[in-house]
């Protein structure tokens, strides 16, 4: 029997009803030197850039589902073919392979959505960044405060109440101001066309000593603030970057390789709308070639903030975005399972293969490398203007 390869199938990339649904997506095309959107029909990836020159127009229709279900254009070859070219060492430079799906949209991540993650990042912020110290703490931190704060509201009269309370026991932390104050914490995860796709390595800096995975579900919005589709995210972080300071937070969230998304954004229609996405449950593995194994879930019913009301935190007349944005939605993955000693929990080994699936949008596969080591972002927004005008696309 043939071993399944590190970045698993076609047939995983895709939803499972991958026949009911739209999907759009990029690609390396060598013929051209430059990036593609693409759709995947029939397990066939299709050239759509003649129609739409970046992954942005798409996204900006009135109706990019109903749009890009009656494209056609040139078959590249099948999804199996361009996902084995993406992960191959040897890759053949000749042939296409797969980008993130985004291009032009501005990468941003909400962090501390779930009750679960709000208690781990206040248990970053008491041990300094030591990974040796969050098992006491965190025993004590669910003493004080209790471990299931799902049916809080952020903002209301109850949080205020809570708030008033923790304060007075002295356990208050900026971690629960945006855990269940008014305002969410949103940042931005990388520079526009920055982020990786799937097949490919992720990035934690080799200076690193504790640090995880984030799985997530990242939401597309145009420049409106309507939400037109979604896809899968690994917000990779370095806890003992912003376990020292939260104005670590750029040093711990944005590195060379640190943003994973993909495979495909599926855009929402009559099967998938956005109320699907409130139900989704993301799954999370991690393998190592120590024998390590680590198995989690995300249910994205117990976020403490709805999807499109951290959406229009981010887009609206406080602050536009011309060419629309994705926004990762936070995890309720705590690395809490110990994988070398007991009581210091989980941090990335080099070569960690991480699978970030949900039967609706597929799954988003990585393998952990030093961000140094990574192959460095050089094709920038001039590039891709220079490209597009060159190809006649502009």
């Amino acid at each position: 029997m043939s071993k399944e390869p590190w970045f698993g199938t076609a047939a995983e990339a895709l939803p499972d009803d991958a026949e009911d649904s739209v999907l759009i997506g990029r690609i390396w095309d060598p013929s051209v030197d430059g990036p593609s959107p693409v759709t995947v029909r029939d397990g066939e990836v299709i050239d759509v850039s003649r129609q739409f020159p970046t992954v942005r127009d798409i996204c900006e229709l009135p109706d990019p589902a109903k749009a890009v279900a009656g494209l056609d254009g040139p078959r590249l070859g099948s999804l199996g073919d361009l996902l084995a070219n993406t992960a191959s060492a040897d890759r053949d430079r000749t042939r296409p392979w797969l980008l993130a799906p985004v291009d032009l949209q501005a990468l941003k991540a909400a962090g501390v959505t779930f009750p679960v993650s709000m208690i781990e990042r206040v248990i970053e912020e008491r041990a300094r960044g030591d990974l040796t110290l969050a098992a006491d703490i965190r025993g004590r931190m669910l003493a004080d405060i209790g471990a299931d704060l799902h049916s809080l509201v952020p903002g209301s009269a109850e949080a205020e109440r809570l708030k008033t309370a923790l304060i007075a026991e002295g356990v208050w932390s900026q971690y629960l101001e945006v855990g269940i104050g008014p305002d969410a914490e949103i940042f931005t995860k990388g520079q526009v066309l920055s982020a990786v796709g799937t097949a490919v390595p992720v990035g934690v800096l080799a200076a690193s000593t504790w640090n995880n995975p984030e799985p997530e579900v990242a939401l597309v919005a145009q420049s409106s603030g309507r939400i037109v589709g979604a896809t899968l995210g690994n917000d990779v972080n370095l806890r003992d970057v912003e376990g020292r300071s939260a104005l670590l937070l750029p040093r711990a969230k944005d590195n060379n390789a640190s943003c994973a998304l993909g495979p495909f954004i599926r855009l929402f229609d009559e099967r998938f709308p956005l109320s699907r996405v409130r139900e989704l449950t993301v799954v999370l593995q991690v393998r190592g070639v120590d024998g390590f194994h680590l198995a989690a879930t995300s249910q994205m019913a117990r976020m403490s903030r709805d999807p499109a009301a951290l959406v229009r935190q981010l887009i609206g007349p406080h602050h536009q975005y011309p060419d629309g944005a994705v926004l990762m939605l936070g995890t309720m993955f705590a690395p809490t399972q110990d994988r070398d000693r007991p009581g210091e929990g989980f941090t990335h080994k080099v070569d960690d293969v991480v699978r970030i699936s949900c039967p609706a949008l597929g799954t988003l596969v990585n393998q952990v490398r030093h961000a140094e080591q990574c192959e460095p972002w050089q094709f920038g927004v001039r590039d891709l203007m220079g490209n597009l005008a060159k190809r006649g696309l502009l």
